[in-house]
């Protein structure tokens, strides 16, 4: 999936004004201005539309779970440069306090039931024998799950 896309998906879900996604930036110590969120939140063939890197999503992502969650003690985490859909998946159960079963009842919601086996190999290290790789597919019923579990609109 692209960033993008997730970005503009979390925005709707949560009715985030662009006054509250750059606050979510600057949570994560990472200031985001209302140009580059602008050119992020655009249609893929608009000709000023720019992708998000997966830096600046991490840091959107992190700042979402301190607003949240509220912030811990110490420095903050580092946006990581490059982002999987396990981490992005992972990032979004911290950020709404997911338990195994919430996953499970989302993905539910989504008509992409799987079971907590599955769920909990998207949770392991890569070079863990049982980890298993997040696919788009399950990524985006995951966000249309959280939409619907979630959305204001």
């Amino acid at each position: 999936m692209r960033n993008n896309d997730i970005l503009r998906r979390l925005r709707y879900t949560f009715d985030l004004k662009d006054s509250k996604v750059i606050a979510l930036f600057a949570l994560a110590e990472h200031p985001a201005t209302w140009e580059q969120i602008n050119v992020w939140l655009k249609k893929d063939d608009d000709p000023a539309y720019q992708e998000c890197s997966d830096a600046q999503l991490a840091a959107f992502l992190n700042g979402f779970i301190i607003d949240k969650r509220g912030k811990k003690d110490g420095p903050q985490p580092e946006p990581e440069t490059i982002l999987t859909n396990n981490v992005i998946l992972m990032k979004l159960r911290i950020a709404l306090n997911l338990k195994a079963e919430d996953v499970l009842e989302i993905m539910g919601l989504a008509d992409m039931p799987i079971s907590k086996h599955e769920l909990s190999a998207f949770s392991r290290k890569p070079d863990h024998k049982h980890y298993r790789e997040c696919k788009d597919q399950l990524l985006r019923n995951f966000l249309k799950g959280v939409q619907i579990k979630y959305c204001h609109g």
